[in-house]
């Protein structure tokens, strides 16, 4: 939806007040003061609520500017998302959720990431960023807050397929540029980044692609921030789950690149992990049968 007003959705709405009917103000008012809880409402609860008929609801999701009332549940969504404090996001999820079912809705909504991001993922974007990240001379991971571990798991194993890996683990913002004050244009830059994005990544991403680097930005939507600092975008989605975020479809993402450039370094990647399996049985790095069979 286009931004009319130059204001985030919420305040597109209340922009559009003084236009709509009297219906369509209660609605409009209850998103703006219950956002949080709008976002999981059918447009028959969300009417309910508020004491007008669906019909009046999915008028409502016209004037805003969408085909229906799924479009403009989705642009809420995507608003708590961003949003929302840590309190708040908890609150959502148990309005909206009892506690015995948690586990399956947690387990089915990942699931569900993962195949609506099989859906939707650009294949040409995905093969570039294989190509950008075989042919930087240096490769730089930087991902903060809940993304850490996601750039961790990344370094990890492109540590076993390259020698170039930088992996920017900044204890306070300013760190930030001392570890990319050497990022030149032949080196690829990789920003891990999901709602609530951080200030720290996007000034780093910006400040990565003015060096002329190439960067590739593995977030949750084309909206993101650090999307238009990036030479490509690989899009996994994402939504919260309480307090925490579900990270397991960029997971799966960063599993397939790991997955796809090991393929093309097959030879490389096989003398190497052969040199480690001697070195790790050499020194016991980890347990076999032969092992635990001696302390019985």
């Amino acid at each position: 939806m286009e931004n009319k007003h130059g204001l985030d959705f919420i305040g597109q709405i209340e922009a559009s007040i003084p236009g709509l009917s009297k219906g369509q103000r209660l609605i409009a008012r209850f998103i703006i003061d219950n956002y949080d809880k709008a976002a999981y409402m059918t447009a028959s609860a969300l009417g309910a609520e508020v004491g007008v008929s669906e019909s009046t609801v999915v008028r409502f999701a016209n004037e805003m500017g969408f085909d229906g009332y799924p479009g403009l549940q989705a642009k809420i969504r995507e608003t708590v998302r961003v949003k929302l404090t840590t309190v708040q996001r908890m609150q959502a999820v148990n309005f909206r959720m009892d506690e015995n079912e948690i586990l399956d809705h947690v387990l089915l909504t990942d699931a569900e990431k993962i195949k609506a991001t099989l859906d939707t993922i650009d294949r040409a974007s995905f093969e570039k960023a294989v190509d950008l990240i075989l042919s930087g001379k240096n490769i730089y991971i930087l991902g903060m807050r809940s993304s850490a571990a996601l750039a961790e798991f990344m370094n990890y194993y492109f540590g076993l397929l390259f020698d170039n890996v930088r992996l920017i683990r900044p204890a306070g913002g300013s760190e930030i540029f001392e570890h990319l004050m050497k990022v030149h244009e032949e080196d690829v830059f990789i920003a891990i980044s999901f709602p609530r994005y951080t200030t720290g990544i996007v000034n780093a991403t910006e400040y990565a692609s003015k060096t002329g680097a190439n960067v590739i930005a593995i977030t949750d939507s084309m909206s993101s921030p650090i999307v238009e600092h990036a030479t490509v975008a690989l899009i996994a989605k994402s939504e919260m789950a309480s307090f925490v975020d579900s990270l397991v479809a960029p997971m799966s993402v960063i599993n397939a690149l790991i997955a796809t450039i090991g393929k093309k370094k097959n030879a490389e990647i096989t003398e190497t992990l052969e040199r480690l399996e001697n070195v790790w049985k050499e020194y016991n790095v980890y347990t076999s049968a032969e092992t635990r069979e001696k302390h019985i």
